[in-house]
């Protein structure tokens, strides 16, 4: 039987992902800096394992959800049902963002709602290239830690959002830090013109990480521990 709450959990915890992570670009990225943006993400990722992660596994991210399909832990149905989930939860914290910015009276501290790009201090080839990098590192990270990790009450959690604040922290300067096409789709829909037109690459190359991710994994894993993160309940494969 289809548990329904795993895709309302994947709504909504990307809805929050976007919301907060990207929210915390728009609204303090002058004041804050790169710092505080990097740990808004990976402090509500990691809230968002420990709060999900028992029900949805907390992917939050096409990439993850690609990963785990191809290592085997989820249909393609649940898979699609997923991605639908998260794409749409991005889209509505974008939304969500954007009516702050338009109406409620929040200043744009990125001037471009917080979305993706090179251009500026990458190239095409730069951004395609770190968006694959930290993309993989992320994704290998949550299969390899999630797949040795029995009880999510225990460093699961922290290690996901303590890599994807890194990743966040390395990238954001350089192309506002997809590794997640989803967090690229959300602010990219609303803000348009050249955000939009480059958005192509934050969907495919965050992809390929995670596809690169997943062949890897199984080369570094150790043990045969329950996968708990990243892996949804059998029940709902």
């Amino acid at each position: 039987m289809v548990d329904l709450r795993r895709y309302v959990a994947e709504f909504i915890g990307t809805l929050l992902l976007v919301f907060i992570g990207v929210g915390s670009a728009v609204a303090a990225r002058t004041e804050g800096g790169v710092v505080v943006v990097s740990l808004a993400f990976g402090f509500v990722v990691l809230a968002l394992v420990y709060t999900i992660g028992q029900l949805s596994g907390s992917h939050v991210n096409p990439a993850v959800t690609l990963a785990v399909l191809l290592t085997g832990n989820i249909s393609l149905i649940g898979a699609v049902a997923y991605w639908v989930a998260q794409f749409a939860g991005a889209t509505v914290a974008a939304f969500l963002l954007w009516v702050l910015v338009r109406w409620g009276g929040v200043t744009d501290q990125t001037g471009v709602l917080g979305t993706t790009g090179y251009g500026t201090h990458i190239n095409a080839g730069g951004a395609m290239l770190l968006e694959t990098l930290l993309t993989f590192l992320l994704v290998l990270v949550v299969l390899v830690v999630s797949k040795r990790s029995t009880d999510l009450s225990g460093f699961a959690g922290l290690a996901i959002g303590l890599t994807l604040g890194a990743t966040v922290l390395v990238g954001l300067a350089l192309t506002g830090a997809a590794v997640n096409p989803a967090r690229a789709f959300g602010p990219a829909i609303f803000e348009g013109g050249l955000a939009l037109r480059q958005l192509w690459v934050f969907i495919v190359f965050p992809l390929l990480g995670g596809v690169l991710a997943a062949l890897v994994a199984p080369l570094v894993e150790h043990g045969s521990g329950v996968t708990r993160v990243g892996t949804p309940r059998p029940a709902g494969r």
